[in-house]
């Protein structure tokens, strides 16, 4: 049952003081500039998907408010109130840090982002041929009548609301920014100066080459963006009718209900009125910003400086004892190997399924797909086997949140290969990261498994640090043939020995072994716990936790994302400590580290303690039994302990506080995780 009244910091709150963190990133003087520009841009994106996703959730429970009140334990309409509270301040923080700091930095680079109120005449001339050659003719104006019915504004488009004013008489329309021409153009440079303007200053500069033929004293332009609730209602059902569901829900999330209205904080209040009221959002929904919506698209900011401005790139790592000049599958026969990308490349997972769909005697490949990159080197794998003869299955999540319209793709172009796609279990999204390789030796099947805490995903694979397993292990491999058995059969595995399957598995494995550290604690015996996640919210895990302190285990946590959990209170978590690590990567792994009487287990896992992923998802958790790989893992997680440049520590403050130690040496995880595995080589 959910425990009642254990101190807890709301979900939604922490998740806000998250991003925060992410904006430190953004202020880190000691950042190289134009990765300053794109953590701006990755907290914009986060809020975006924030509103459309959790503050969207959160509308939806406020219309049942008392109820909802009474099952989720907090004022959902309270919660919002405080969301808006806090986003306001964070928003003043990003507007701040951008106007004030990064662009008169860039300045001293000798990078000027120009508004259209600052071009020159050579530069002006440049701009118009550039907007009448390149912009113009994908401009699609919207002239407004006030009694006449409002446009359907697309969720997070850019739009320009433009006053023509002639007189006493006002006029107005909406201009969409086209999503086909590059959010950036470098000007022409000039004494070693190099000039930047955005295509929002561009169609401000060349207002009038659109509204000719309307007479006019003035003319003016604020942009603004709408968020809409994103979350898909289905009525499941299997095969080509569920593909048509979730696509048809694809083009619903296109025009759900409005969540925010983000605007130029100079618009005149009479706009900003006849905006909302045509929206039908109401005041709590808006947040006054920058003149600049859809950040996000900072993160391809280019970089017409020097080298110095970005971090540098470190040339991927080897995995001791794997070459990609030979066959994987015959030195995974012998012996464990673990990839951390992205200090250790990819493209060993790409080789073990390339030489999978060549190798004469594989028979039959299975995989579990979540995300995908969009030209996919994964799916091509797939294919040349299919087109090998071998048999592949490929159960692909189509509700993998922001890639179903990818996903669907690749499941019907698997379909046409001749692939056996699978679409996973009613009720439950397939998280899990796991493939089976099946070949045949001296006339018996014989196993290899790639299982991983990330997606199967050459793109993020270059930025989220995960790692992944490569066995040919049979106590794990035995589990997996189970697993993919039972998906098969649209129904979940059950007792397993070895992996640890969510939802059959995880809560009871998770509970026994913590209850095991307890149960040591208080027999004066060593107990321990570490654990690393993405995010902590589910509350009869956070209680257990609690627990598990109480008695004495010491417990320490690394979570990136949201923390519910309350280090550090009396009678509750005394003996929990939990730090938070934002750097160059996206820190993804999940790992689990317990004490087991001197005798440490560990496991990897695709699942966080959240409810959805223990409950409601089909996740995968995974022992380490090869010695040298579990002293591998220990020593990464215990360099991420150590960090004391990147690392926050989470408090009930929430004051996303560096963690600074007195030692007087500083220590970064990610350079030293790098520098620990450039030390095993082949």
């Amino acid at each position: 049952m959910t425990p009642k009244k254990i101190p807890l910091i709301n979900r939604e709150i922490s998740w806000l003081y998250f991003n925060d963190r992410v904006l430190q990133e953004a202020a880190d003087p000691t950042v190289p500039l134009i990765d300053r520009i794109k953590f701006l841009a990755i907290y914009s994106s986060n809020l975006d998907e924030f509103y459309r996703v959790r503050v969207a959730t959160l509308n939806r429970l406020a219309n049942l408010n008392d109820k909802a009140k009474a099952v989720l334990g907090y004022n959902p309409k309270k919660v919002l109130a405080q969301i808006k509270q806090l986003v306001v301040k964070l928003d003043k923080k990003f507007n701040n840090l951008y106007e004030n700091i990064i662009v008169k930095q860039l300045a001293e680079n000798k990078i000027f982002i120009l508004n259209e109120r600052q071009l020159n005449v050579s530069r002006g001339t440049f701009v118009k041929q550039y907007f009448r050659e390149k912009v113009l003719s994908t401009l699609v104006p919207v002239m407004l009548d006030q009694q006449g019915p409002f446009p359907e504004l697309r969720d997070r488009a850019i739009y320009f609301f433009v006053k023509l004013t002639k007189g006493r008489r006002n006029r107005f329309a909406l201009i969409e920014l086209p999503r086909t021409v590059s959010r950036f153009l470098v000007l022409p440079e000039t004494n070693q100066l190099k000039f930047i303007i955005l295509l929002d200053d561009i169609i401000r500069y060349s207002l009038e080459d659109i509204f000719f033929i309307f007479e006019h004293d003035s003319i003016e332009a604020y942009s603004f963006q709408l968020t809409r609730d994103a979350e898909l209602d289905l009525d499941r059902g299997v095969s080509e009718k569920f593909i048509d569901a979730v696509a048809k829900s694809l083009q619903k999330r296109k025009k759900g209900k409005p969540m925010r209205l983000l605007y130029d904080a100079d618009m005149p209040a009479d706009m900003v009125n006849y905006l909302t009221t045509k929206i039908g959002i109401g005041t709590e929904s808006l947040i006054p910003g920058s003149r600049y919506q859809n950040f996000k698209d900072f993160i391809g900011f280019p970089n017409v400086g020097g080298p110095e401005l970005e971090y540098p790139r470190s040339p991927s790592l080897k995995v001791e004892g794997l070459s990609f000049g030979k066959s994987l599958i015959s030195l995974i026969a012998t012996k464990d190997y673990l990839v951390s990308t992205p200090y250790q490349s990819f493209d060993y997972i790409l080789h073990f399924l390339r030489e999978a769909a060549i190798d004469p005697r594989v028979q039959e490949i299975s995989i579990a797909i979540y995300r995908l990159a969009e030209n996919s080197r994964v799916m091509h794998a797939l294919i040349n086997a299919a087109k090998n003869g071998k048999k592949v299955n490929c159960l692909i999540e189509l509700r993998a949140r922001f890639d179903e319209q990818n996903n669907i793709q690749w499941s019907r172009k698997l379909e046409e290969e001749g692939i056996n796609v699978l679409y996973g279990i009613p009720g439950y999204k397939v998280h899990a990261k796991i493939c089976l390789v099946t070949r045949m030796e001296k006339g018996k099947p014989a196993y290899y498994a790639c299982l991983s805490t990330g997606n199967y995903n050459e793109k993020t694979a270059q930025i989220y640090a995960d790692h992944t397993l490569l066995t040919a292990n049979k106590k794990i491999t035995g589990d997996l043939v189970e697993v993919f058995r039972s998906l098969h059969k649209n129904t979940l595995p059950k007792g397993l020995k070895h992996l640890i399957i969510s939802p059959v598995d995880s809560r009871p494995a998770i509970y026994k072994m913590i209850d095991n550290e307890i149960r040591n604690a208080k027999a004066g015996k060593s107990a321990y716990m570490i654990l690393k996640m993405n995010s902590l919210a589910d509350e009869s895990l956070i209680a257990k936790l609690y627990e598990a302190s109480n008695a004495g285990v010491k417990i320490q946590l690394i979570i990136r994302g949201m923390c519910c959990l309350i280090p550090g209170l009396k009678d509750y978590s005394k003996n929990i400590k939990v730090i938070s690590i934002v750097d160059k990567y996206l820190e993804h792994a999940r790992v689990q580290i317990f004490c087991n009487g001197g005798k440490e287990l560990i496991y990897l896992t695709s699942a966080d303690f959240m409810t959805r992923n223990i409950d409601n998802r089909v996740e995968a958790g995974f022992p380490i039994y090869d010695e040298e790989l579990k002293q591998q893992i220990r020593d990464i997680v215990n360099i991420q302990l150590q960090d004391n440049t990147k690392a926050r520590v989470i408090n009930n403050t929430n004051s996303n506080k560096y963690h600074r130690t007195k030692t007087g040496v500083a220590h970064r995880a990610q350079i030293e995780i790098y520098d620990y595995l450039k030390q095993f080589k082949t």
